[in-house]
């Protein structure tokens, strides 16, 4: 974080100081929620949860080098009292966004926010310094944290911004005004909760509406939903996508035989190949939204082409794709999971495993309410379209509806099976799995899916192991 006094951050979040013998005691080192990551110069934020409360660590915390405590009460060490820390996390956040001098660039949508993100910051830091949300910390408390990350030298501050309601982008916003704002799609993700795709465009348009004149929105114009929301803002817009009409756009798109995506990239400013080290169709539609923003922030097509060519995977179990010592190749993907990006990951095994015996574990896809039989259903059946050599449906109810749309698709029992839990999975994959083979492994972050692509890997390298 930039350097801020006790008394200037007490001033800006409206607390008390506690226990701060000299409130010109500057803070220099990051704003941390963690107790493990305090350190030298640190603010830790002390949330009281249901299982464990910040409060319990405090003296632990300065002891080792944190600076004070933000927190709801006195903790008999150098400590900001408020009544609410998540709102004085907030304004503290809002408060250093304003002093830097950095261009804010935020980005959402129902799926691909977090690998998009990481192909933005790859691109954008071969220019400038770059801070990023780290994983998918993208709700109203990692956002500020990342936000706070920022120094004097920032030059690019890249948020993605996670929304399960109306309104809640629109508070995101308001802590960290964007100049740039990408809206990348509007799907299926938390249709349970909003009640629909047009609430959900709605919630996603807040960010454009958040713009200021002189900014810039950068929307997707193959989704009908997202091309509307044009109308939703005074900011300059820019189109992406591989339609005709989109400012920024593929042609030629192709997958190698490794399945990774190789397209032609044309931008205002030029045109230039690109070929990806990532894995599946779905990312020319992320890597199209990256380089809009790359080319509003100034950079060349050539540059734009060379960064995505170069980027990588920066969060875990997002197409991680491994190839053990007996040839079998794993792709955990089993961080999250929706019917769009379910699809995406089906289409990319069907990839990949070219010529190959195929499996798609897959577990449940949460918060999709009255829509979440036909999703399921429609799943299953897409497995068996794409050929794919055997679907292992892990879980309850939702995995059994997995199992039915294959069966009733035209899987009778040779292609598809029902097991009850992860281990089951394991047990099963573990006897019957032969070198060349290729798995995917994806299911929403609640199954805990990714203990069997871990004892997937582990077991080609040590062994038979078990789930955990």
């Amino acid at each position: 974080m930039i350097a801020l006094s006790l008394a200037e951050i007490a001033e800006v979040v409206g607390g008390q100081t506690h226990d701060i013998p000299d409130p010109s005691v500057q803070v220099t080192g990051p704003v941390v929620r963690d107790s493990r990551e305090a350190g030298p110069g640190s603010l830790f934020v002390a949330f009281a949860g249901e299982r464990v409360d910040g409060h319990d660590f405090a003296a632990a915390v300065v002891e080792g080098g944190a600076v004070a405590v933000l927190g709801t009460r006195p903790v008999g060490v150098p400590a900001i009292v408020v009544d609410d820390v998540q709102n004085a996390l907030g304004a503290l956040a809002r408060h250093v966004v304003r002093r830097l001098g950095a261009t804010l660039v935020a980005l959402t949508g129902s799926a691909g926010k977090t690998s998009t993100k990481d192909l933005i910051a790859q691109v954008l830091r071969r220019k400038a310094p770059t801070v990023f949300t780290p994983g998918s910390l993208n709700n109203e408390i990692g956002l500020p944290l990342t936000a706070l990350s920022a120094t004097e030298k920032t030059r690019f501050l890249v948020l993605e911004m996670g929304a399960r309601g109306i309104g809640h982008i629109r508070y995101l916003a308001g802590l960290t005004p964007p100049k740039v704002g990408l809206v990348l799609n509007v799907g299926s993700a938390h249709i349970g909760e909003f009640g629909g795709r047009e609430q959900i465009a709605q919630a996603k348009g807040e960010l454009v509406e958040a713009l200021p004149e002189d900014g810039t929105a950068i929307l997707n114009a193959d989704d009908p939903y997202v091309r509307a929301m044009a109308s939703r803002t005074k900011a300059k817009v820019i189109f992406f996508g591989e339609s005709g009409e989109a400012d920024v756009r593929a042609e030629n798109v192709r997958l190698t035989d490794t399945g990774q995506p190789s397209f032609r990239l044309h931008t205002p400013s030029g045109a230039s190949d690109v070929t990806m080290r990532l894995y599946g169709e779905h990312h020319v539609s992320n890597a199209l939204a990256a380089a809009a923003v790359a080319h509003e922030l100034g950079m060349s097509a050539d540059e734009i082409a060379v960064a995505l060519s170069e980027a990588g995977s920066l969060s875990r179990w997002r197409m991680e794709v491994t190839e053990r010592p007996d040839g079998v190749t794993v792709v955990n993907d089993a961080y999250n999971a929706n019917p769009e990006s379910m699809r995406a990951a089906l289409r990319a095994l069907a990839a990949i495993g070219k010529g190959r015996r195929t499996w798609a574990v897959l577990g449940k896809m949460a918060e999709l309410g009255d829509e979440a039989l036909a999703e399921h259903d429609a799943v299953g059946r897409l497995a068996v379209r794409l050929n794919v050599s055997k679907l292992v449906a892990v879980g309850g109810r939702e995995a059994a509806w997995l199992q039915l749309g294959a069966y009733n698709e035209g899987s009778w029992g040779e292609e598809s099976v029902h097991v009850s839990d992860a281990q089951a999975a394991v047990d099963l994959l573990r006897s019957e799995l032969r070198p060349g083979d290729v798995v995917l492994v994806k299911a929403s972050r609640s199954v805990g899916l990714e203990s069997v692509a871990q004892a997937l890997m582990e077991t080609g390298a040590e062994g038979e192991v078990s789930a955990r």
